[in-house]
This record gives structure tokens, sequence and C-alpha cells, in this order.
């Protein structure tokens, strides 16, 4: 080959430029980044309020007034804002991207703006088939009116209008409503919409002659009690979420910006379910369904609040993960922390009707809160062998405290621990053992043990040798009988003597017992596979009450066959009693002795018919 037809070509490559096709740029933009129509009224009001902004910025005495007309499918929006030149047009509305915020004289109050006025206007085309705008610019004493003219298949006009077209300084935008979306224009629509997204605005928004804004928000407003401000926020929250709190929460993040409430759910909700918050940017609503703004622990609240700090997404409908949403996260909960622990020093009837619905939520944050698990253990409920109570009043009782992982766990052996004396919590809820496991952390001297079936079996009285000894002939026909179900059979003495059996196994025994039915179903290939994993760890266990009067006449039967039903019935009551779920082999067990114990109640001596 040619040495020099293989060196590449020293010639730059020519540049090219975007084609743009800004027919599907204006559908993409209107159509697909937005989540609903109505967001079309946020943009002209986000846009309205920027332009008084920025006029503001300039000249502060400048009138300060939003005006919406909605009338036959049509909507007029004035504002008294900084208004646009000729220039100003061409260069912010008709090139898309572009903000009004770039601009050298605005870059210093950049902080004070909502929106981007050329994207947030193409939204408008979700509901209109033509857009117009009218603007006299504050900033040029001779400027003459500018008319922007847009239509929804991409194309749009500009030309200068006589000075008497517009007398003051702002910008008009007029909607027509394309076909199916008069609706979204209609008065009702377009008044509903401006008191949704524009309570908070600091600005004279009105539709008509009726004002939008309802300010001050109602958590900063002064009130005659705080009796009274409890009522004003309860009816707040009524109107807002549509249920009465338990409770408000103050969340004033000053160094955040960030005012607002967080109302307490009346009723308890799934750990798993997402919060949604109403958050305002700079007074304008930017979303009903904010879902990262609390920690995750704090699902039992909705929040509403108001902040200058927090960034929104390119659609203005969620907030930016950053570094400052994850800093206003943790203050907000903060907030939160702070409110449970005055109720804990300085409410305790409060507190106690909130953890009666939301101790959940407070667990989850004891989790990884040591402060808050010392302040909450004497209020936290755990299901326990001596009932419900505080893991420190628990703690008060017992030298050790025992835990199960499992509700299956603690169902088998709490009635039995509770008589021998030992005190057992039911770790099987969520997070439950892992505060247990915690509390030594914040209890120093504390003892927590996990009780499994060894730890139960230790704690019954042994049977006298001699006495077992009399029984082998009982004990070996029970064993027979339920070693196909990978279960032994011991003898102890316990109470209370109203349990004949107790069953007992633990997760070990559980998997050997799984991984053993799954060898027997299996190929044998799999059989083979499952084989090699046989563990040696102990069976399960039916643990028979020697003290029991049933277990003493069921020992003295002379039928081995008979032995075997009624341990059958035994272990399958020990099951029951203790609501584990049943397997196939479990269920089959259960009819086969309750028909065998049938059969033997309903035997008739052939000899007896005889002697009638």
């Amino acid at each position: 080959m040619d040495s020099q037809t293989s060196q590449p070509s020293q010639a730059s490559p020519s540049p090219h430029t975007f084609q743009v096709d800004l027919r599907g740029l204006v559908d993409l933009l209107s159509h697909h980044l937005y989540s609903s129509p109505k967001v079309y009224l946020r943009e002209l009001l986000q846009n309205a309020v920027d332009a008084i902004t920025a006029r503001r910025a300039e000249q502060p005495d400048a009138p300060a007034a939003v005006r919406l007309y909605a009338e036959g499918g049509t909507l007029r929006v004035e504002d008294s804002g900084l208004g646009l030149t000729e220039s100003d047009v061409h260069s912010l509305l008709a090139t898309i991207g572009r903000s009004s915020k770039r601009n050298d004289s605005l870059e210093s109050a950049r902080s004070d703006f909502l929106g981007q006025f050329g994207i947030g206007l193409l939204a408008c085309f979700v509901v209109a088939e033509r857009i117009r705008v009218v603007s006299l610019s504050a900033r040029t004493p001779d400027a003459v009116p500018v008319e922007w003219t847009a239509a929804d298949d991409g194309s749009y006009t500009v030309r200068t209008l006589p000075r008497e077209a517009r007398a003051e300084p702002g910008t008009t935008v007029h909607l027509v409503a394309r076909a199916g979306a008069g609706e979204w224009l209609s008065p009702e629509r377009v008044r509903t919409l401006a008191r949704d997204f524009g309570a908070l605005l600091p600005y004279d928004v009105r539709v008509g002659d009726e004002p939008v804004a309802d300010l001050p928000a109602p958590w900063d407003r002064p009130y005659p009690s705080p009796a009274g401000r409890r009522v004003a926020l309860a009816r707040h929250c009524r109107e807002l979420f549509g249920f009465t709190p338990l409770d408000s929460i103050d969340l004033d993040v000053p160094l955040a910006g960030v005012r607002g409430v967080a109302y307490v759910l009346p009723t308890a909700v799934s750990p798993a379910q997402r919060a949604s918050h109403r958050v305002h940017l700079k007074g304008m609503l930017l979303t009903e369904r904010a879902e990262q703004l609390l920690p995750d622990w704090a699902f039992f609240v909705r929040c509403v609040l108001d902040t200058d700090s927090l960034r929104p997404t390119a659609s203005r409908e969620s907030l930016y993960e950053d570094e400052t949403l994850a800093a206003v996260r943790e203050a907000l909960g903060e907030r939160i922390r702070s409110w449970l622990t005055g109720l804990a020093a300085n409410d305790p009837e409060r507190l106690a009707a909130f953890l009666s619905v939301h101790h959940l939520g407070v667990k989850s944050l004891a989790r990884h809160d040591p402060e808050m698990l010392r302040t909450m253990l004497p209020w936290l409920p755990f299901e326990t062998s001596d009932g419900r109570l505080s893991l420190e009043e628990f703690a008060q009782r017992h030298p050790v405290v025992h835990f199960t992982r499992t509700v299956e766990e603690y169902r088998q052996v709490a009635p039995i621990a509770s008589a021998q004396g030992v005190g057992v919590v039911n770790g099987g809820y969520t997070y439950d053992s892992e505060l247990v496991e915690a509390l030594p952390a914040v209890r120093p001297g504390t003892a927590v043990s996990e009780l499994d079936a060894d730890t139960v079996t230790a704690h019954l009285d042994t049977v006298d040798p001699a006495e077992e000894l009399a029984l082998a002939g009982f004990l070996a026909a029970a064993r027979s009988r339920l070693d196909p179900l990978n279960c032994d059979v011991v003898l102890r003495a316990f109470h209370p003597l109203s349990v004949p059996a107790l069953h007992l196994d633990d997760r070990a025994a559980r998997h050997e017992q799984a991984r053993a039915e799954a060898e027997e179903q299996a190929d044998d290939l799999w059989a083979g596979i499952l084989g090699s994993l046989r563990g040696s760890t102990p069976r399960a266990r039916l643990v028979l009450n020697h003290l029991s009067p049933l277990i003493r006449r069921i020992s003295s039967l002379g039928d081995p066959e008979l032995i075997g039903t009624a341990t059958e019935s035994l272990y399958g009551q020990a099951l029951l009693m203790a609501q584990r779920p049943l397997r196939p082999a479990d269920s089959a067990l259960l009819n086969r002795a309750f028909i065998g114990l049938l059969e033997w109640a309903t035997h008739t001596d052939p000899g007896k018919d005889d002697r009638r």
C-alpha cells in the first residue's frame, strides 16, 4: 500500500449546523415535557411575575399587577413588567433556550426569577393554537409596542405597532384555544388554576377583579393564641389535603430560605408509601407531588412550604436532586425530630396519641439515631410476653431481654417462655429486632439475647430419667410417626398444664426442611445438587408436656398405632397454636389424624353387638 495514501487527511472537517424541526420541537416541549395541560397557566404567571421582578430591579416603585381575563375560548394575561423591545422579541421569544435572566443587567437578580420565558411560553401550545404577545419596553423611553404572533406549526411573525396600541410598559399575552381545549380557558378553570398556582405570589394578581393571592401564608399569620393557630392550620390542612391533622409542625429553615408547615396524618400509612408534598418556589406552586423533600422515615407527615433556594427540573414540576435539596431534607428532618423530642419532654399525652398511630415512623428514625431511641424508650410500644410495653419498662422487669426475629417464632415460644418466667419481645415486626439489639448501646447494662428453640428447651424442666425410661415405648412410637416429617419428639415438664405439646424449630431447621422437601420433588439432577446441600442443623421438635393430664393418658395407651395417631394430632394442634403456615404434608397429616381418631372413637366391638 502506498504510504502517502495511508496517511489521514490533514484538512479540518467543515462544521455543520443542527437542523431543528421547529414544529416537532414545539410538540415535544408543549405535549411531552409537562404532565398536564394545566401548567400552561403557571407558565404564563411565571413569565408575568418575572417581568415585574425585572422591572422592579431597575424601577423599585414600578407597579406590580397581573390581570387575567378569560372569555369565549380566549385568555388575555396582562402584566406591568419590564416589557420587550423588537430585538428582545427576536432574541428571547424566537430563540429556544434563551432566557431574559441571562441579560447582563439582570444577572445580579437571577435568584428572584421563576422561569425561562421562551420555553415556558411554548407550553401554551398544549391548549392554544395561536399565541399573540404585545409588549412595550419600560427601559427604552421612545420604544414602540411590538407584536409577536406564533402558531402551533412553529411559524411566527414580528411587527411593530402604533404607540396607542399599548400606553403603559408591560406585556399582554393572548391565547386562542385549540379545538377540544376550550374548557382549559374557561373563566372557572382559569380562576381555579390561578388560585392554586398563585396563592402565595407577592404581587397583585387578579382574575378579572377577584384577587388570587392569599397572603400572608397561613403559617406566617398572627393568631391570638397557640390554640387559635392550631385550629386555623387544621382548617388549612383540611382545605389543602382533605384531612384533619393530629398536629402541625413549623418548618422554618432561614438559611435554606424555607418556610412552611408539616401536617401529621391522623391515620397510619405504610412506610413504603411515597408521601407527596406541596412546594412553592418564590410563591409559585411548583409541584403537589414532591417525594424527596423529607427523609424516608418521615412518612407520617404531609408538607406545604415556600422556598427560594431549591432548584426545579426543566419542566418545573419537581425538584432537582442536588446538594441543596439534600441539605434542606436534613434540616426539615431535624425540625420534625425536635418536635418529637419536645412532645416527649412537655406533652406526653399528645406523644402517646401520636405513637399509637405512627410508631413505625419513629422506630424507623430511632434505628439510625441513638439519641432519638434513648428519648423514645419510655414511649415506643412493643409486643412482649408481658403485654404491650415499652422497651424501658420491659428491661426493668427482666434481667435479660430475649427476642425473636420472626412473628412465627414468637408465637411458638411466647406462652411457654412467659410461664417459665422468661421475658420475650416479638422482634418480627418492622424495625423491632434492630431496636432491641441496639438497646445495650443506649441503656448500658442491659443484656439482650435472641431466643431460639434450644434456649426455650433449656428453660423447660427435664423429666426424671426413671420416668422417661418407663415411657420409652410410647416415645419410640411417637418418634417413629413424626420422623418422616423431620421432627423429633422430646419429653419435658412445663407450665401451663393446658398446653399438651409445643412445636419448636428455628430458621436453620426450617431451611433444612424446605431443602428436604425440594429434594423429594426434584428430578435426579436437582435432587443430587440439593442432597449435597444437606445440613447437620437440629431438626424441629415436638415437646410433650409430661405434666399435662392428656399426655399422661396418651402415654398409657398400649396400641402403637393409636399412639402414632394421637401424636400426629398433637403435632397438628401445636402447629395451629403457633399459627404456622401448614405445608401440604402437614395438612394431609391433620386430615389423617382426624379421621383416625374418629374411626377409633366410633369403633364397636362385635362381641358387644352379639350380646345385645
